[in-house]
């Protein structure tokens, strides 16, 4: 079996791609940093010798990278079997008050990216009546989040993107599914006072992703909402 996890060396998707891996999956990773995806796959494959992986440095708010990822990882697999759209952009401001810049910025990273790969990928499983995709949103996707005005406007629209996907490819088999998790203690929480307690573990959203793909062929786990037990920090 083979996936694909984008931003993958660090929080949630570092902790998908190790699952996964766990798992028996061969992996294509990619992120913004070809020393960080280097070091990556060597600590994965001295825990997991057996499994293949392909790593790319791509930028995804550039289009033409995010297609050349698609391009390698089709030469690398002849089929991938799972897609994980985790790369995400957040840019805290509230929306009256951003850069023009910020709403085109994080639209091309949390969804128009996740669009594309999910086109590409989609419609080879759509061939091979098999497949999942899973796409990381959050809980600004049904609940905007304060000063998050157009990271909350895109991860509405990456939301929006997952039904429609599952929609349009559920008669073939293959499923769609949307995580939505709250607070988690990632790389962007750095340096914070909170304790961890306060917030999802990023194993927690992975957890979720693999039990998901471990139900049965006749049931799609549709969107998953994941928050912290003592509530938004």
């Amino acid at each position: 079996m083979n996936a694909i996890v984008t931003g993958a060396t660090k929080g949630i998707g570092r902790a998908v791609s190790l699952q996964l891996a766990a798992n028996n999956y061969n992996l294509a990773l990619c992120s913004r940093n070809s020393t960080d995806l280097e070091r990556f796959k060597k600590e994965i494959l001295e825990l997991y010798p057996a499994i293949n992986i392909l790593t790319f440095k791509a930028d995804f708010e550039i289009e033409a990278e995010v297609q050349a990822f698609a391009q390698y990882v089709a030469s690398g697999f002849s089929f991938t079997d799972v897609l994980v759209n985790n790369a995400g952009l957040f840019i805290p401001s509230a929306l009256l008050d951003e850069d023009d810049s910020a709403l085109e910025r994080q639209m091309q990273i949390n969804v128009k990216a996740p669009q594309i790969l999910s086109k590409f990928f989609g419609r080879k499983m759509r061939e091979e009546g098999k497949g999942h995709i899973f796409n990381i949103c959050s809980v600004a996707s049904i609940n905007p989040a304060e000063n998050a005005g157009s990271y909350s406007v895109t991860k509405f629209a990456l939301l929006g993107l997952t039904r429609v996907l599952r929609m349009e490819l559920m008669k073939y088999g293959v499923k769609v599914t949307a995580i939505l998790p709250g607070s988690t203690l990632t790389s962007s929480w750095e340096g914070t006072s909170i304790p961890a307690e306060r917030f999802v573990d990023p194993e927690d959203v992975a957890s979720a992703l693999i039990n998901s793909l471990k139900m049965s062929a006749g049931a799609n786990t549709d969107e998953i909402v994941i928050t912290p037990s003592r509530g938004d920090v």
